[in-house]
């Protein structure tokens, strides 16, 4: 039997799977943020998930889409954004990964993705991943751009383990953006613990936009991860979204 792999996923009443921000700037730096959102498609019924369950870190990246809101109007700089879960399908993972489409996250199980058919697969894959990887690829072919962002956050322990980075900047062949930034922070905020590649390490079979857009376009790139009780409230937030956009600023007059 042949699958049906044109099933579609999203409706009328279904927000949009990518926004952007200041889409005619011509500003040198894009931002990006997979995991700014936390819409589930009403077709999927919640992924059969409690509503807390899916606004928790295991849905979606708290105070990181705010930041990256933020740190746009501050420099007035481009910004693409992911409305859906990374529980429907992560936009930080090859589409192929394992956990691309979870069956538990964080010791949380999400019943909607167990058994996911292939035209199941294929309907994430077409209408959430793809759109979402073209509008990035889109905005980095501008001739402008001297720089792409990724901004995401992390908890402050892993099961019992304490985090203790306030924030951390991940990159693999390309270094020079992510120790240049951080030396910059480090310079405006000498109390902070900063991480190289931590509170994660990127690899080609569970990341994408390190090697699919940083290192595919060439750019100066780095992935940062702000631990998200640094970002729960407006004020942290905004004084994050200063920080980095202070740095980023500092950055592009010295390189």
């Amino acid at each position: 039997m042949t699958l049906d792999t044109t099933r579609p996923l999203l409706g009328g009443d279904d927000p949009a799977p990518v926004t952007v921000l200041n889409p005619e700037s011509d500003h040198p730096v894009l931002l990006v943020c997979e995991h700014a959102g936390r819409a589930v498609p009403q077709a999927l019924n919640g992924l059969g998930m409690k509503a807390d369950d899916r606004d928790s870190h295991v849905g979606w990246d708290i105070g990181a889409e705010a930041v990256t809101r933020l740190m746009a109007e501050t420099l007035g700089a481009p910004a693409v954004l992911q409305s859906y879960s990374r529980l429907v399908i992560d936009c930080n993972r090859p589409p192929e990964a394992p956990d691309a489409i979870p069956e538990s996250n964080h010791g949380v199980s999400v019943p909607g993705n167990r058994e996911v058919d292939n035209a199941a697969r294929v309907a994430r894959v077409r209408e959430i991943f793809e759109p979402f990887q073209d509008k990035v690829a889109e905005y980095l072919r501008r001739p402008s751009r001297q720089m792409v962002l990724a901004i995401h956050s992390f908890t402050p322990a892993l099961g019992r383990t304490p985090r203790p980075w306030e924030i951390g900047f991940l990159f693999r062949h390309e270094t020079h953006a992510s120790t240049h930034l951080a030396r910059l922070v480090q310079e405006a905020r000498p109390e902070l613990n900063i991480g190289m590649n931590e509170p994660y390490q990127i690899d080609d079979e569970s990341d994408w936009f390190v090697p699919q857009h940083g290192e595919a376009s060439g750019l100066p790139h780095s992935l940062i991860e702000i631990r998200n009780d640094q970002i729960r409230d407006s004020q942290g937030q905004a004084a994050w979204a200063e920080t980095l956009s202070t740095a980023i600023n500092r950055y592009l007059k010295e390189v």
